[in-house]
C-alpha cells in the first residue's frame, strides 16, 4: 500500500459548501494522513522541518483546495515556497521527493464548459495548473491530472455533495491501494473518470 498525505487548504472553511465535506470524507479513509494547513498555520509560520519529514514519509501528496484565481490559496504557495527547498526537493542533492506522486483535488465555481479554449476562462484547469505540474516535475515527482469538482457554487445541499465526497474517498482509497492506472491518470485532462465506481 502507498502512504497518502492530504494537505488541505481552505482559508474560510466555515463558508465552504464542498471542501469541508471532502475533507471529512478524506479523514475517514483508513491509512490517510490528513493535515489542515490553515488550522496548523493560521499565522503562516510553517514548520518546514516537520513538513519535510511528512513529505518524505509519504508516497502520494494530495493538495486539496478551492481553485482561487486560477491557482491555490496563498498558504499553499507559502508552503511550497518554504518547504520545497533547494538541495532538498530539487537542485543539487535535492532528491527527497523523487518518485513520489502529486495530485490536486480542487473545487471550481464555474462549469467545465467555462474551462476550455472557447470558454470564459480560455484554458482548461489542467493548463492553468501548469506551474504546479512543473513544480512536481522539477522535484522528480509524477503529477497526476487534477480531481476537479465543477459548479461548486451551485452545490448547496448534502444530497448533491455526498456522492462527490464518496467519489473523492474512493480516489484516495485507490491511490492508497495502488489500483489507480497511473499512466492514464498522468495523461488525462482530469482524473475524475478514472476513479473506481
Amino acid at each position: 500500500m502507498a502512504s497518502v498525505l492530504v494537505l488541505y487548504a481552505h482559508p474560510a472553511p466555515h463558508k465552504s459548501r464542498i471542501n469541508h465535506r471532502l475533507a471529512a470524507a478524506a479523514r475517514e479513509v483508513p491509512g490517510i494522513t490528513f493535515r489542515d494547513l490553515y488550522e496548523l498555520y493560521p499565522d503562516f509560520l510553517i514548520d518546514v522541518e516537520e513538513e519535510q519529514k511528512l513529505l518524505k514519509e509519504h508516497d502520494v501528496i494530495v493538495l486539496q483546495h478551492p481553485f482561487y484565481w486560477y491557482s491555490a490559496p496563498s498558504l499553499v504557495k507559502e508552503y511550497l515556497d518554504l518547504v520545497l527547498t533547494y538541495g532538498w526537493a530539487y537542485g543539487e542533492g535535492g532528491t527527497a521527493l523523487q518518485g513520489k506522486i502529486m495530485l490536486q483535488a480542487i473545487s471550481a465555481g464555474g462549469s467545465e464548459e467555462m474551462y476550455c479554449s472557447q470558454g470564459r476562462n480560455r484554458f482548461t484547469i489542467r493548463q492553468l495548473l501548469a506551474p504546479l505540474d512543473q513544480t512536481a516535475f522539477l522535484c522528480g515527482m509524477r503529477y497526476l491530472a487534477p480531481h476537479v469538482i465543477y459548479n461548486a457554487n451551485q452545490l448547496a445541499d448534502a444530497a448533491s455533495i455526498q456522492p462527490l465526497a464518496q467519489r473523492y474517498a474512493r480516489l484516495l482509497t485507490a491511490l492508497r491501494d495502488e489500483t489507480l492506472p497511473l499512466e492514464l491518470a498522468a495523461a488525462a485532462e482530469k482524473i475524475n473518470d478514472l476513479i473506481p465506481a
